[in-house]
C-alpha cells in the first residue's frame, strides 16, 4: 500500500504560516546574535554623534545647555536606522549566497523570508534604543514623561523601527549585492539629519525648511519629541502615523512582488 500523500510532502508544507514565521525569525536571531560587530556599530555611531552634538555643538546651538533635551528624540531615531540599515545587508547577503533560490522552492508566503529579518532588527534595535537613551539619560537627558508617554514613545520607535527595516529588507531582495544594498540605504540613512533632529526648521533655509517640515522624520521626531519632552504636538502624532503605513504597506508589497518575480513567478 503506498503512502498518503500528505506524508510525503515536504515538511515545510505540513508547517502554519505562524510556525514558518518563528523559523525564519529564529535563524535571523541567531544570526543577530553572532553579528557582535555590526551590534556594536548600531549602538556606538549613535552615541557619538549624540556625544559630539552635546559637548562640541551643543554650546553654540543652546548656550542655555539644554540641548541634550532636544536633540537625544533625533539621535534615538537615528539609532534606529542604523540598525536597521543592517537588514538590507543581511537579506541581499542571502540572496547572493543563493539560499534565497532555495527558500523560493518552499511553498511559504513570499514575505515569510524577511520576516525573520525584520523581527530580529526589531529586538535588536530596541535594545540598542535603550543602550542610547541610558546614555543619554547619564549625560543629563532629563524627560518629563510619565508612564503613559514613556509607553506611546516606545510604541511610536518601534513602529518606525518596523516600517524602515521592512523597506531596509525590500532594497536588500531589489540590490544585486550587499555593497548596492548598502550604498542604497545610505541615502535614508542621511535623511534625518535633513529633518528637526538636531536644530529646528525655523532655523534652516527657506528651500530647505519645506524639505525638512515634510518629510517623513520630521513627525516622528516631533512626536516621540512631545512625548518625552511635553512639547506641543500638533498635528504630527497624525503625519507620523500616515507615513509610517504608508512606508509599511509599500514596503511589505514591493518585497512581496520583488521576491516573487527574481523566482520567476507571477
Amino acid at each position: 500500500m503506498s503512502a498518503p500523500v500528505h506524508a510525503a510532502a515536504p515538511a515545510a508544507a505540513r508547517l502554519r504560516p505562524g510556525a514558518v514565521d518563528a523559523v525564519f525569525i529564529a535563524r535571523s536571531l541567531r544570526h543577530s546574535v553572532r553579528n557582535v560587530d555590526a551590534m556594536l556599530m548600531a549602538i556606538l555611531l549613535p552615541v557619538m554623534l549624540m556625544l559630539l552634538f552635546v559637548y562640541v555643538f551643543g554650546g553654540a546651538i543652546d548656550p542655555g545647555g539644554d540641548y541634550v533635551n532636544y536633540v537625544v528624540p533625533g539621535i534615538i531615531l537615528l539609532c534606529a536606522g542604523f540598525g536597521a540599515s543592517s537588514t538590507a545587508i543581511d537579506v541581499a547577503g542571502d540572496k547572493a549566497s543563493g539560499i534565497m533560490d532555495r527558500f523560493r522552492t518552499l511553498p511559504i508566503r513570499s514575505w515569510a523570508v524577511v520576516t525573520g529579518h525584520v523581527v530580529a532588527s526589531l529586538a535588536r534595535n530596541l535594545v540598542a534604543t535603550m543602550v542610547v537613551l541610558g546614555v543619554a539619560l547619564a549625560i543629563g537627558f532629563r524627560p518629563t514623561a510619565g508612564a503613559g508617554e514613556w509607553v506611546l514613545a516606545i510604541v511610536a520607535v518601534a513602529v518606525y523601527i518596523l516600517a524602515i527595516t521592512y523597506l531596509f529588507a525590500a532594497i536588500g531582495l531589489a540590490t544585486g549585492s550587499p555593497e548596492a544594498a548598502n550604498g542604497y540605504g545610505f541615502v535614508l540613512l542621511f535623511l534625518p539629519y535633513l529633518s528637526t533632529a538636531f536644530v529646528g526648521a525655523e532655523t534652516l533655509p527657506s528651500w530647505l525648511r519645506g524639505f525638512a517640515e515634510h518629510q517623513p522624520i520630521t513627525p516622528v521626531i516631533e512626536t516621540v519629541r512631545s512625548l518625552l519632552m511635553g512639547t506641543p504636538a500638533g498635528t504630527a502624532p497624525l503625519l507620523a502615523l500616515a507615513w509610517m503605513v504608508a512606508i509599511l504597506t509599500t514596503a511589505v508589497v514591493w518585497s512581496a512582488i520583488v521576491f516573487a518575480r527574481q523566482g520567476g513567478r507571477r
